[in-house]
């Protein structure tokens, strides 16, 4: 088995309107530490040359994550490095009309540890596209992250998307569940 750390949409503006403005300190708040999580497993894997892939979402002119723009940017914490991957997508699949999969055959890789934002959207989508192609997944349970959506807090969203894609199959191939303190490669 060939692990590979694959962070999402970990880019400056990526909440931008997720959430009402009183919650806009608590969302950004709880990102913050979501982000610093993520540097943290990113150190880990760097340390024991893990192959790393970082994913930036593209959007159009106007929009809070307009590529090129500052909201754009994936957050410096986390900021990929000479050599690592960088794969830019316009859908909530990281694999959708992306050159993803091929580089990870290429590479093979074979499991996924997977952390980043936006959890109803690239997170859910990507996690299940990835077992649904025959990869096997860890998803930092405490490594993703959401604003709220009107219905639903943050908080919400992340526990029951937890609840739900832990324990996701396709075949012999499934998601597991694991704090980023508890990350192993």
């Amino acid at each position: 088995m060939t692990k590979a750390l694959l962070l999402i949409d970990i880019q400056n503006a990526v909440l931008e309107g997720m959430g009402a403005d009183d919650r806009v300190p608590v969302i950004q708040q709880a990102y913050d530490g979501v982000t610093r999580r993520l540097a943290a497993v990113l150190g880990k894997a760097r340390s024991e040359t893990v192959p790393v892939i970082i994913v930036q979402h593209d959007e159009a002119e106007g929009d809070p994550i307009a590529r090129g723009s500052k909201g754009w940017e994936i957050r410096a914490e986390v900021a990929p490095l000479p050599g690592e991957l960088l794969i830019n997508k316009e859908a909530c699949d990281a694999f959708f009309e992306t050159p993803l999969e091929a580089e990870l055959r290429s590479r093979g890789i074979t499991h996924l540890v997977i952390g980043g934002c936006v959890t109803p959207f690239c997170i859910d989508t990507s996690v299940r596209r990835a077992v649904s192609l025959g990869f096997d997944v860890t998803l930092i349970s405490d490594g993703h992250m959401s604003g709220d959506n009107g219905v639903l807090g943050f908080e919400q969203i992340i526990a029951h998307h937890n609840a739900v894609l832990g324990g996701v199959g396709a075949g012999a191939h499934g998601v597991k569940l694991s704090k980023a303190a508890d990350i192993s490669f």
